[in-house]
């Protein structure tokens, strides 16, 4: 299954909500993420842009998206971010894939007039 790095930033309703009534968000974020397929394999509160650091395992892009949307969709969110992760083995087996791309970065010289 896919890993995806998943970051969270509160509005400031939101964290006026909480700090009313403070409650387990990670329950929250895990059953949303069981519902799609998936599972929350940990999460944090942090400090700096993100307020909730998670990592989720989901089957597909399409789920990752759909917990990003959902989120954002209930107005608690200012920002989702969901970013990829990939294994050692994949990230080398993505190496090995781009020596054979055939991709050459631009060559310094004249400049066409």
């Amino acid at each position: 299954m896919a890993q995806y790095l998943l970051q969270v930033a509160y509005t400031s309703e939101a964290w006026a909500t909480l700090v009313k009534n403070p409650q387990d968000r990670f329950s929250v974020v895990s059953k949303a993420l069981e519902n799609l397929g998936g599972r929350l394999v940990g999460g944090w509160l942090s400090f700096g842009d993100y307020d909730f650091v998670g990592i989720g395992e989901l089957p597909d892009n399409v789920s990752a998206a759909a917990f990003a949307l959902a989120a954002a969709a209930g107005g608690a969110v200012k920002s989702v971010k969901t970013t990829p992760l990939l294994s050692t083995e994949e990230g080398i087996a993505a190496m090995k894939k781009a020596g054979t791309s055939g991709y050459a970065p631009p060559k310094a010289g004249r400049s066409k007039k």
